[in-house]
């Protein structure tokens, strides 16, 4: 599963680990899942001109390269909420998500909004693109 904010770095840099781990998912080396509030979440932030003018790729770039990610995605319904568990109720999404799609992995640039948690899912490893990349692409 992949947070927004690695979606947002990927096409905001042409290089690094986010978009390596976004070049993966388009070449179906990594199966991303998407539910209902993280498609809206992604369609947020990415419609976000004063974020969105930090990439080198044009508007119409950026959502192709968009689309191409979502329709690589599975779709997961959730139908069962974790709460409470994590500090900031934005991000419980991502776990019930995990949970309801059976991941073994949420990819994140942001490990501190994950620490604390109040429920535990041993399965689920919460990692930044360039270690889930090292550990699962060998």
């Amino acid at each position: 599963m992949v947070d927004t904010n690695v979606i947002v770095s990927a096409l905001i840099s042409a290089k690094g680990a986010n978009r390596s781990l976004l070049r993966n998912c388009l070449e179906g080396k990594t199966e991303p899942l998407l539910g209902e509030t993280l498609f809206l979440e992604y369609e947020d932030v990415l419609s976000r001109p004063d974020l969105m003018c930090k990439s080198p790729l044009t508007a119409t770039e950026q959502r192709q390269l968009f689309e191409a990610f979502l329709s690589v995605c599975s779709w997961v319904d959730v139908y069962f909420g974790w709460r409470p568990n994590l500090r900031d109720e934005g991000d419980n999404h991502l776990i019930e998500l995990a949970v309801a799609g059976g991941a073994n992995w949420i990819v994140t640039n942001n490990l501190a909004d994950f620490r604390g948690a109040e429920l535990r899912f041993p399965h689920i490893r919460i990692a930044p693109p360039g270690e889930y990349l090292k550990e699962t692409m060998l």
